[in-house]
């Protein structure tokens, strides 16, 4: 017999509900001789009062008491928090009794005896009942500890994503003093360029940190407030242009969610910056459409159209970032020269990391 229910007396503590006195002296030292210590309770108001008290490590409860019966105490007992494993008794050979029994909560049923051979099979029942409530035991504790250690990991992975965040809003306010110090005009693009690439990853982290995220992020929220965020940054009265987002709820994995942060706001910026003429206003649209596992994203504008395959107006660091990070999603990527203005569509599969 297994003594992981043995309290410190070496007995295992059962609780006898039956209204038949004789029988509960019989169940007491037929018991007794099997190591288990029974006490005896006449009617179920009785039971639920004992077993309030605690201290005891299982119940076998009779059917029949008097003017009520087993399953009318049995709901009472398993209502208890860390409730005792119950054994049913009875001396009907109804199988409904059992099924309703086995419904409400018992953990085993048993067909009512004098026997050597009956108090064998009860005690038996009992050590399995006892088995069976240890492991539910040990279960529900190995899985409290797993939610807590998610709990803390998660806690901190946040904690990290928060000073990420803040280390990187850090940078680009470094950034910024520096481009306020420069009189060089390229210079001051550059860094304000640099400055929003910072951020579009920033943007990741800080919705990571303020929605308790792990690992993935729900793509139209970034993409709506990266874009909002561009917009002001670049909106003014030489620059009246307004961006249009329509985006399919997909939560999509952290590093691609910063790859293709770093894409949209190389095109918008882009778009910004060469579509239209000074003081006109235009319209950037940005689209992402999900077809099975497949994501598309479309970046376009009604502008005067870009050509590929002409020399960069720029530095030339905003095409070589396009490649780099289109290539890191294994994605395809091109501009359609059919548009009038500028399309840039990149589709890529998404796979593991979803």
């Amino acid at each position: 017999m297994s003594d992981t229910n043995v309290d410190a007396d070496g007995l295992i503590h059962i609780l006898y509900v039956d209204d038949d006195e004789g029988l509960a002296l019989l169940m007491q030292k037929n018991l007794g001789r099997r190591g288990f210590s029974v006490e005896w309770a006449k009617n179920g108001a009785a039971g639920l009062a004992r077993l309030g008290e605690g201290g005891i490590d299982a119940v076998v409860l009779d059917h029949v008491l008097g003017d009520e019966t087993g399953l009318d105490i049995l709901p009472c007992i398993t209502a208890m928090a860390d409730h005792p494993p119950v054994v049913y008794a009875t001396g009907s050979d109804d199988t409904s009794i059992a099924v309703a029994a086995l419904k409400a909560g018992a953990d085993d049923y048993m067909l009512k005896g004098i026997s050597a051979d009956y108090f064998d099979l009860l005690a038996a029942a009992l050590e399995q009942a006892l088995e069976r409530a240890r492991f539910r035991r040990e279960t529900a504790h190995a899985q409290e500890v797993i939610r807590q250690q998610r709990d803390l990991a998660e806690m901190l992975l946040a904690e990290v994503n928060h000073r990420i965040a803040n280390s990187l809003g850090l940078v680009g306010a470094l950034i910024r003093m520096q481009s306020s110090m420069t009189k060089d005009q390229v210079a001051i693009d550059a860094l304000h360029e640099t400055q929003m690439r910072i951020n579009a990853i920033a943007s990741v982290h800080r919705r990571l940190y303020t929605n308790r995220q792990v690992g993935s992020v729900q793509l139209d929220e970034y993409l709506n407030s990266l874009l909002t965020e561009l917009e002001a940054s670049m909106r003014d009265d030489r620059r009246p242009h307004r961006i249009m987002l329509t985006a399919a709820p997909v939560n999509l994995a952290t590093d691609k969610v910063i790859t293709l942060g770093l894409i949209v706001s190389e095109l918008v910026t882009n778009a910004f910056k060469y579509a239209y003429p000074d003081g006109v206003t235009g319209e950037i649209r940005v689209s992402v459409e999900q077809s099975e596992e497949m994501l598309k994203v479309l970046v376009e504008d009604d502008g005067a159209g870009f050509d590929p395959e002409s020399a960069a107006r720029g530095t030339g660091l905003g095409t070589r970032i396009l490649a780099g990070m289109a290539a890191s999603l294994k994605s395809d990527f091109a501009y359609d020269p059919a548009h009038n203005g500028t399309r840039a569509t990149l589709v890529f599969s998404l796979g593991e990391g979803k």
